[in-house]
């Protein structure tokens, strides 16, 4: 792509006390794409995220800053964002995450595959070439069997069905109706991939490196891996609920 290419492209970026990472990781995306938007959507952080990138828009025409009010999770962070870069116009919307486990560099391979070959890229950390660095045993582990229960629960074919980094056409993102998703924490990556299959999109996987993060704190709790497991379960019933009919 060149560069004037990159104002059809905004990359969203969920925040929550990113304190050490949100000046970094959008000063790079600049860096390498000029033309590109940027949405942030912070939840409050108290540690003063909102108003760093709130500093870095104010000298940057093409960031933007939503201030959304207390913690109200990664899933509505999307909608909320998805919604923002529509009424942008533009024709390709990129997640990632801001604390650098997602190599901003890699961003304009994912459009490419869009364009190219699918209506949704994934960056897989588990098909050939991909891999995951810095993780412990436990939380491979955890990837792994998450994994594995969504695709055969929810029978999806990507290999990679939690990973974050991915690029969206724009109708993709209307065809999955953005009113249709559940869930509120890390499950949203799984809904979203849920209703793609269910509107009958093509999905690729782009193989990345995922490296665990060097500042702040994982926002991976208990409590979002239970509501996932059990949101998982429920959209295989209601699946197979809908093929016994």
């Amino acid at each position: 792509m060149n560069q004037k290419e990159f104002a059809d492209v905004a990359v969203l970026l969920p925040t929550y006390n990113e304190i050490e990472n949100i000046t970094k990781i959008l000063t790079e995306l600049r860096r390498l794409y000029p033309q590109i938007n940027i949405i942030v959507i912070d939840d409050q952080s108290p540690d003063g995220t909102g108003e760093a990138a709130e500093q870095f828009a104010m000298k940057d025409p093409r960031t933007l800053v939503l201030h959304r009010r207390g913690k109200r999770g990664l899933g509505k962070a999307y909608i909320d964002g998805f919604e923002r870069a529509l009424s942008l116009g533009v024709h390709f919307i990129v997640t990632m995450d801001s604390d650098f486990s997602h190599q901003p560099n890699l961003l304009e391979n994912l459009v490419e595959r869009t364009k190219t070959d699918g209506d949704i890229a994934i960056g897989s950390r588990l098909v050939p070439g991909g891999s995951i660095v810095g993780w412990p045993v436990h939380r491979r582990l955890l990837s792994s069997y998450g994994n594995f229960y969504a695709r055969r629960l929810l029978r999806l074919d990507s290999k990679d069905c939690t990973s974050g980094y991915r690029a969206y056409r724009e109708s993709a993102v209307r065809m999955i109706g953005l009113n249709s998703i559940k869930g509120n924490g890390y499950i949203i990556q799984i809904s979203l991939l849920r209703r793609a299959k269910l509107s009958g999109l093509q999905v690729v996987e782009v193989p990345i490196t995922f490296n665990d993060r060097v500042e702040g704190q994982s926002k991976m709790s208990p409590r979002i891996v239970a509501e996932s497991m059990l949101l998982v379960t429920l959209f295989g019933l209601k699946d197979l609920l809908r093929r016994k009919r």
